[in-house]
């Protein structure tokens, strides 16, 4: 079955291009040039992965992930930006996107960047498929579920694919380089900042009710213990 991506963009002939060439990688595309029709398909979560534009009429891309995400959708997010400020960059992420490209990119490099948010969404062959619990959470990756003392959290899949591999790992430091290797399926930059975001944004989650296992380890990656 093809993988359904939604790509809410304004520039016609971005939009044209971008679309033949995912076609051509056996994606089915839709598109919407607007914030508000962008919002409106993106919350029916039946896209794989959705790619938006920042700067649309309408209202801003970081809008439409900010809701996405109070809504409960849980597709993968890649933002399109001609802003090149890391603070953008890290806004989207903060606001619950999974990854970022700026303008202009190559074709091979946006290639790379869906199938990687892709096949985290996935069951991995490296992740066994049981549920996974350290101290109060549970982390179920069946239905990639994650609760506290029984109680839903809300997390990005990006988010989830962190907790679930801190969690298998418990114990034991986890490098950035070995996160990045499972998030983008490459080993991670001293000036990337993107991996950073995604682990301070789910510790502030855990961290808000009351479960405060992941730690970092300065100059080496992340851990999660068992005596918080």
């Amino acid at each position: 079955m093809s993988r359904r991506i939604l790509l809410v963009e304004d520039e016609p002939g971005l939009v044209l291009t971008l679309t033949d060439r995912l076609m051509a990688e056996g994606y089915d595309v839709e598109s919407e040039g607007d914030a508000v029709r962008g919002l409106s398909r993106g919350s029916t979560g039946t896209f794989d992965a959705i790619l938006l534009d920042v700067m649309l009429p309408g209202g801003s891309g970081f809008d439409v992930c900010r809701t996405l995400r109070q809504r409960g959708v849980q597709t993968p997010i890649l933002m399109l930006t001609a802003r090149g400020q890391v603070v953008d960059r890290v806004v989207g992420l903060k606001l619950g996107a999974d990854d970022y490209l700026v303008k202009p990119f190559a074709a091979a490099e946006l290639l790379a960047r869906i199938r990687a948010v892709l096949r985290r969404t996935l069951q991995r062959s490296d992740l066994v498929s049981s549920v996974v619990e350290v101290g109060d959470l549970r982390v179920n990756p069946l239905n990639r579920a994650v609760s506290h003392r029984g109680v839903p959290l809300e997390l990005t899949p990006t988010e989830f694919t962190i907790l679930e591999v801190l969690l298998r790992a418990v114990g034991r430091i986890v490098s950035r380089n070995e996160l990045a290797s499972v998030l983008y399926q490459r080993e991670s930059t001293p000036y990337e900042r993107s991996l950073d975001v995604h682990v301070s944004h789910l510790r502030r989650k855990l961290e808000a009710v009351g479960w405060t296992a992941i730690r970092t380890v300065r100059g080496q990656g992340y851990i999660c213990v068992t005596d918080a």
